[in-house]
């Protein structure tokens, strides 16, 4: 076929991906040339254009006409079910037949693996997860590898551990490269890529062998529909309000950007009061109420839907009217690529940016799950080599200071290394040598510091914003953009009324969050000389307890950061802290199963306060406990205290195992305390400073419920995440 003839199929085959009946849709010179490169050439490209520059078009007309001359199915890796499911969406408009696996839809896995085997299927949607399944990666990978007609990676920064949302699953992407047979194409495609993220791309994916075998294609950033802002306003309670104010106010539908998950409760439970029909969409969210949030979203039957960044990557809404940030991301690429949700199909969207005092506590939290230290990296390798079976996580974590899901992310760095293989049942030590790269792992922080550093400055320049952006992400083309409110006007006042900051404030000043009990006990203790396992009986369980707030709250979060900072001297809780915990404590007794609220089955009233030993914070906890038992009129018993053995060690906060080990002998209940008990005769209120693994709590409680306590109500001043 020429290239004349070529060209003309792949226009008949975007006609129909984009609904065009009249048949004259035309691909964009750049769009051809990559399809061009991948369907006569069969080259490896890289794409880095901007969000709405139409990089699934390339891709889906390939496809088809790869398919149309014999070729395999595609292969899409795709990080998001956002994204897959718009994929699948578009992909049947153009009467290409597409499939996916992810962790959404285990119960079809067999049948869609049958169906590619007998050429039923012309794209296959992968999750980056699946490669590293170990049935998946053995019996699955090398078939699609020797089958696969094109090899597309999307989001393909997820790749480099330079770019701001590293994946350490995509790396196995180059088991797969390798094991292509000569000649299948294979597309890289992003929106959001640096000069160096795109070099790495290129060189992760075998992209940067020469010149001659690969194509690159990275065009001008700019999104012309696009009018950048930073409204700053005083506190998190003017920024509720402003929402509240002038959500009607944006063009049509949009979404609202938060940091943490607890953020977007809160302010979509505000915002729904305040009368907006919006929706909650975070990592949390089950599977089917995502789906119901998207679908709500792409009919404008919400206005927002109101997200951390599990809305990110792929979600396609070409009349996305606005995207407003309830707190600025860490990274000047990571917020262009969300705001580059907005304006793909409209002539005019709005992106603004309300930054807040809690940002900043936010990225260092997040900065803190960054590659690990060389001991402790070292210790999981001695621990896996010295095993005489493969170990799961939660063998592992009893033996590992660290984290479930830092522990994951780092075997999965050292699976691709090559220093530890997962298989089935768990994780194994390969034995081979492995260098600890500290020198890139340091630069990668300084670069995450860099990031922060330019999105301070990008709310604070008096310069074009987009150009901003543009320069960040190396575009040589940035210019300034002549929409922004530096280049064009402040389009937005800080006005806020009077009954929305009140109502704003009400919501975040209401103290009270839940604690809930922890259960069973962590898996794996026998290893480590800790002999319980499986359900803490319920005669040694704590019940429900409560907080004052989280600390990732923009209302008593904001509180409490800075006064339970590792930073922060101790002290006497501060009154404003010491009342609203009385708050918490009335509207506790007084609710829903609480010993006041008169139920039949409510359980008996505390008679009395016990506190938890502190470290770091003995002054504060202690005035905390003396005074809610004076406010509500019963004993201070005692303190729940550190053997001799336990105050020289600090307790890690870790992961469940590890803490658990730590604490399990270390605490103690005191000869007087236990006597105090026994004289009370009934439940008590124990009280600490922070809730954040929640063993500490547990243990405490176990103790007490084994001295005599008739029950264990947990009170804290606030709860972790």
């Amino acid at each position: 076929m020429s290239n004349e003839d070529l060209r003309a199929s792949a226009d008949a085959v975007l006609a129909r991906l984009v609904g065009d009946p009249s048949g004259n849709a035309r691909l964009r010179e750049d769009q051809w040339r990559a399809i061009e490169a991948l369907v006569a050439d069969r080259r490896r490209a890289l794409v880095v254009q901007r969000t709405g520059w139409g990089k699934s078009a390339v891709y889906f007309v390939a496809t088809a006409l790869l398919r149309a001359a014999g070729s395999g199915p595609t292969v899409i890796v795709s990080p998001l079910l956002a994204l897959m499911r718009n994929q699948v969406g578009a992909a049947e408009r153009a009467g290409i037949r597409a499939r996916t696996i992810n962790s959404a839809n285990t119960e079809e896995w067999d049948a869609v693996q049958a169906e590619v085997a007998a050429g039923e299927v012309d794209v296959l949607l992968v999750s980056p997860e699946r490669l590293n399944n170990p049935d998946f990666r053995d019996q699955v990978l090398p078939k699609l590898a020797a089958s696969t007609g094109l090899l597309v990676v999307d989001e393909a920064h997820c790749i480099s551990d330079w770019g701001h949302d590293f994946r350490p699953d995509y790396r196995r992407l180059r088991t797969m490269l390798a094991d292509l047979p000569p000649g299948v194409p294979v597309l890289a495609t992003t929106a959001t890529a640096n000069a160096r993220v795109t070099a790495d791309v290129a060189e992760q994916l075998g992209t940067g062998e020469s010149a001659a075998e690969a194509l690159v294609l990275r065009g001008p950033l700019d999104r012309e529909s696009l009018s950048l802002g930073v409204l700053p306003l005083p506190d998190a309670a003017h920024r509720l309000a402003w929402l509240a104010d002038h959500l009607h106010e944006l063009p049509g539908s949009g979404i609202v950007y938060t940091l943490t998950v607890a953020a977007a409760e809160e302010v979509t439970a505000f915002l729904r009061q305040r009368g907006h029909t919006v929706a909650s969409y975070s990592g949390k969210t089950e599977d089917a109420d995502r789906r119901a949030a998207e679908e709500d979203l792409l009919a404008n039957r919400v206005k927002a839907l109101v997200a951390t960044s599990a809305l990110g990557m792929g979600f396609d809404k070409p009349d996305l009217g606005f995207v407003v940030h309830l707190g600025s991301p860490s990274s000047p690429i990571a917020y262009y690529q969300q705001v580059g949700r907005a304006g793909r199909g409209v002539d005019h969207a709005e992106v603004l940016l309300l930054p807040g005092r809690e940002d900043e506590a936010i990225w260092r939290y997040f900065a803190s799950l960054a590659f690990p230290p060389e001991e402790q990296v070292r210790r999981t390798l001695d621990v896996l080599g010295r095993a005489d079976r493969p170990l799961s996580l939660p063998a592992l974590e009893p033996q590992v200071e660290l984290r479930r899901s830092r522990l994951e992310t780092m075997l999965k760095v050292l699976d691709v290394d090559g220093a530890v293989r997962r298989v089935r049942g768990g994780w194994t030590a390969t034995g081979q040598p492995w260098a600890y790269d500290a020198e890139r792992y340091a630069w990668v922080a300084r670069q995450r510091e860099a990031e922060q550093q330019a999105m301070r400055d990008y709310a604070a320049t008096s310069g074009c914003r987009m150009e901003f952006l543009r320069r960040q992400l190396d575009d040589e083309a940035a210019a300034p953009c002549g929409r922004c409110d530096n280049c064009a006007g402040a389009r937005f006042t800080a006005e806020v009324s009077p009954a929305s900051l009140d109502a704003a404030r009400g919501e975040l000043g209401r103290p009270g969050a839940e604690v809930e009990p922890r259960r069973m006990w962590p898996t794996g203790l026998a290893a480590v000389g800790v002999d319980l396992k499986g359900r803490i009986p319920a005669g040694e369980q704590a019940a429900p307890g409560r907080a004052l707030g989280r600390l990732s709250d923009i209302g008593w979060g904001n509180r409490l950061r800075p006064l339970l900072s590792p930073q922060s001297a101790d002290g006497p809780v501060p009154a404003d802290v010491a009342d609203a915990v009385v708050t918490v404590l009335a509207d506790w007794a007084r609710g829903p199963g609480g010993w006041a609220s008169g139920a039949q089955d409510a359980p008996a009233r505390p008679v009395g306060v016990v506190t938890v030993d502190s470290r770091t914070r003995p002054r504060l906890v202690r005035s905390l406990g003396e005074h809610i038992a004076a406010t509500g009129r019963m004993p201070f018993l005692g303190t729940v205290s550190y053997t001799g053995d336990g105050t020289g060690h600090p307790v890690p906060r870790s992961n469940s195992a590890q803490r658990v080990r730590a604490l399990h002998g270390a605490l103690t209940v005191p000869a007087p305390l236990a006597e105090s008990l026994a004289a009370a005769g009934g439940p008590v209120l124990l009280v600490d400073d922070l809730a954040d693994t929640g063993w500490t709590l547990a243990v405490a409680a176990r103790l007490l419920r084994r001295a005599g306590a008739g029950g264990v109500f947990p009170l804290v001043l606030a709860v972790q995440g």
